[in-house]
């Protein structure tokens, strides 16, 4: 009897196993998704993320650094101006990824004290520093172009860029500033619409 009830507990526990193993995998990223690149990243919490972390729902992302004075604050307004053109409802289902340009001085710290100039809603708006060897292979996939300079500033690509749920770019503007870009904020509502 003790060796028929250990028998039926081990049959138990295989069936179990094999149940466990059969579960499908989360489904793999398509082979043009930005989230392809495996790159680290810290958020301005200090939290360690990875890149393909920000799949599952539409973004805007750009790049961008901290102590710019002229074009950053540009760009920031310019994904406030697509927020503020969105309905409430909208606005919920989108997520905005900003990704610094020099992870040298954009400690944490430094990305919260933006965040609170700025007025950025920490909840959907995700402010990130990579890992400095990433820096160039994240603009790379999001096409964004630039290059440090003597003084500490960078020239670079004042762009917004929107991907799909799984990291697909949907749509570029280089139209910065406080009023949308028409048919990038038509490419925006247009995802949202879309299930995944």
């Amino acid at each position: 009897m003790k060796r028929l009830s250990w028998l039926l507990l081990l049959a138990g526990a295989l069936f179990c196993s094999g149940i466990a193993q059969a579960k499908p995998t989360a489904t793999p990223l398509p082979g043009n998704s930005v989230y392809q690149l495996k790159a680290t990243l810290v958020d301005a919490t200090g939290r360690p993320c990875k890149w393909a972390e920000f799949r599952g729902q539409p973004r805007i992302a750009t790049m961008f650094y901290s102590s710019c004075p002229y074009m950053c604050p540009l760009i920031i307004e310019s994904g406030k101006a697509i927020d503020k053109s969105l309905t409430p409802a909208e606005r919920a289902r989108l997520g905005v990824v900003m990704v610094s340009l020099d992870p040298k001085r954009d400690s944490p710290a430094a990305l919260t004290a933006l965040a609170r100039k700025r007025g950025i809603d920490p909840k959907r708006w995700t402010l990130l520093r990579p890992d400095p060897k990433d820096v160039r292979s994240l603009a790379a996939v999001l096409g964004v172009k630039y290059r440090a300079l003597a003084d500490g500033e960078f020239n670079h690509t004042s762009v917004l860029i929107l991907l799909d749920a799984d990291g697909r770019i949907l749509a570029r503007t280089e139209t910065i500033g406080t009023k949308p870009d028409p048919e990038f904020l038509i490419a925006v509502r247009k995802a949202l619409a879309q299930r995944n």
